[in-house]
């Protein structure tokens, strides 16, 4: 039996307590919204793109910049299984892609997130999100085609028994296509993706054969006032909608993760030259 999932020690008595005091994450549910100012952070996306010849777009950054945040909180980066809080080894992240039109949705997990690049992430995003939309991704293929198979009577049993086998058992699924944690820490969609269409703020729901305790909605870019200075000024403007479950995440780890987010996406050129800097020396390292 593969253990993917270890407990967690020198836990404080309220995080203990707190998976004891709420069911499954229909109740423990906390709700936040950012505005984030991009004015410098979309010219650098738009010239880090540029170089790299990819499209790179706030939900890149967003998804890099919650994983980095994780990482630093490591106590956030947990999963409630058995009643119990339980650390992930990774830092993995959950986008989720509009697919048939959008008509339905999907998604794919970009594992260790936080060791990657923005460009890396980018590209194996773009590379992923390609694979789902031309249906050729095993595992997701493999999950719809469950989903369309099965009666009504026996889905929500199903995935409910599989959701057990996978977070609380910790039984390997894999030969049957069904990877450990695929959901990961944390989870990411853009609503925001058609300029003019897009909707500019919305909060998403937990979802609670995940495991996921953190589901972060990009919205669309909007032209907005805001006081810098004691003077109202014009910029261009994003809003996160961000819900946690509070049985994983208390308020002081929240506001820490939300403040970290909002470094990293409104200077990216200055928070992520260190990670970027040293990727590069080790890839000529590598090549040399």
């Amino acid at each position: 039996m593969a253990r993917v999932f270890q407990p967690l020690t020198g836990l404080s008595s309220w995080r203990r307590l707190a998976p004891h005091v709420w069911g499954r994450p229909e109740d423990p549910t906390v709700y936040g919204v950012m505005e984030l100012v991009v004015d410098h952070t979309l010219p650098y996306l738009d010239a880090l793109g540029r170089d790299a010849g990819v499209k790179i777009r706030l939900s890149h950054l967003v998804t890099k910049g919650l994983a980095v945040a994780i990482r630093e909180q490591p106590e956030s980066n947990a999963i409630v299984s058995q009643r119990r809080l339980k650390g992930r080894r990774d830092v993995d992240v959950f986008v989720q892609v509009a697919v048939d039109g959008g008509r339905d949705l999907s998604g794919t997990k970009i594992a260790r997130a936080d060791e990657k690049s923005l460009v890396e992430i980018t590209r194996e995003l773009a590379e992923r999100v390609a694979r789902v939309r031309r249906r050729a991704d095993p595992g997701v293929e493999r999950t719809k085609s469950m989903v369309e198979r099965l009666p009504n009577r026996l889905l929500g049993w199903t995935v409910r028994t599989m959701e057990y086998l996978l977070y609380d058992l910790q039984i390997d699924l894999s030969r049957f296509g069904i990877m450990p944690d695929q959901f990961g820490s944390a989870m990411v969609s853009n609503i925001g993706t058609f300029e003019g269409f897009g909707m500019s703020f919305a909060l998403a729901p937990l979802v609670p054969i995940s495991r996921c305790p953190i589901v972060v909605l990009v919205g669309e870019v909007q032209r907005k006032p805001v006081v810098e200075d004691e003077r109202v000024v014009v910029r261009s403007v994003v809003t996160l909608g961000c819900t946690f479950d509070h049985r994983v995440l208390d308020g002081a780890q929240g506001i820490a993760i939300a403040a970290r987010l909002k470094q990293i996406v409104e200077n990216p050129a200055r928070e992520l030259a260190a990670d970027d800097a040293e990727r590069a020396v080790a890839s000529r390292a590598a090549a040399g």
